[in-house]
């Protein structure tokens, strides 16, 4: 009996809750367990794919009540946890593959708090109520670590979409197993559509578009470990006033307590008057 030739996985884009093959049908190789594998590579008209599908994503995602989006990020937790042994075969290293577990509740549980924490009631002179309130940003470009692939990706990308954002990130070219393969958790997890879109490939050649996309309203520049590069694209952001959070000053310690900055960083404050009454 002859020796069975094993089918070979494809890693794709993950856009709108798809796995497009990037429209170039360009890939690249990337060293794995199993000596080998391609990815796709995104180019130009990925970006604006992905910005579209991001953006469509918007007002259902936002338009969600806080408790449901816990209950959607926890269950990205729930099936990352199935999922462990796969992202160990993966080669990232089982405590990470926790912690990233961990970091999917921890937001969930912020759902419906950020609110109570970063919203107030205001003093004024006057008879009227005046209320603060956060609301998300819109579409958030996102620039993702390289290490540690999973649980930096994952600290990343939860603080924006808890919040009602969208997002479109730009994974890291030396790291893309484990975010394509977060992508097939996303996928089941009841997470709408377009609310994550992951792009493989090389950030170098498509974070410009990103940077400047006049549909994106933020930019999370974490990923951009070259100060000329991350200063080139907040360049590119300024165009329609985008919000970015510039890349950290120095190392990161992505297990410790992340606090509630990566969720503020994308709320907008919406404040309301109204009278009181007689």
């Amino acid at each position: 009996m002859s020796e069975r030739v094993a089918v070979r996985k494809t890693y794709k884009l993950f856009i709108g809750g798809k796995f497009p093959r990037s429209e170039s049908g360009r890939s690249y190789l990337v060293d794995s367990t199993d000596g080998g594998t391609n990815v796709a590579l995104a180019s130009r008209k990925d970006v604006r794919d992905a910005v579209l599908a991001a953006r469509a994503a918007v007002k259902g995602w936002s338009g969600t009540t806080a408790y449901n989006r816990g209950q959607i990020l926890y269950r990205v937790a729930e099936m990352l946890e199935g999922r462990r042994d796969q992202f160990v075969g993966l080669g990232v290293p089982a405590a990470e593959v926790d912690e990233a577990i961990d970091r999917w509740v921890w937001y969930a549980g912020w759902s419906d708090k950020i609110t109570q924490v970063h919203g107030n009631a205001n003093p004024v002179a006057g008879p009227y109520f005046n209320l603060s309130s956060p609301e998300p940003t819109g579409v958030v470009g996102v620039l993702a670590p390289a290490e540690p692939a999973l649980l930096g990706l994952v600290s990343v990308v939860a603080p924006a979409i808890v919040t009602g954002n969208t997002v479109v990130v730009l994974v890291a070219e030396s790291a893309p197993l484990p975010a394509v393969t977060l992508a097939e958790v996303l996928a089941t997890s009841d997470l709408p559509g377009g609310v994550v879109n992951l792009l493989t490939g090389r950030p170098a050649e498509t974070a410009s578009w990103l940077a400047g996309h006049m549909d994106v309203n933020a930019l999370d520049l974490t990923g951009a470990t070259d100060p000329e590069f991350a200063t080139e694209l907040e360049r590119a952001a300024a165009g329609n006033l985008k919000r970015v959070l510039r890349p950290p000053a120095g190392p990161v310690d992505w297990s410790a307590d992340p606090g509630i900055g990566r969720m503020t960083a994308f709320l907008e404050t919406k404040t309301v008057w109204h009278p009181k009454g007689v």
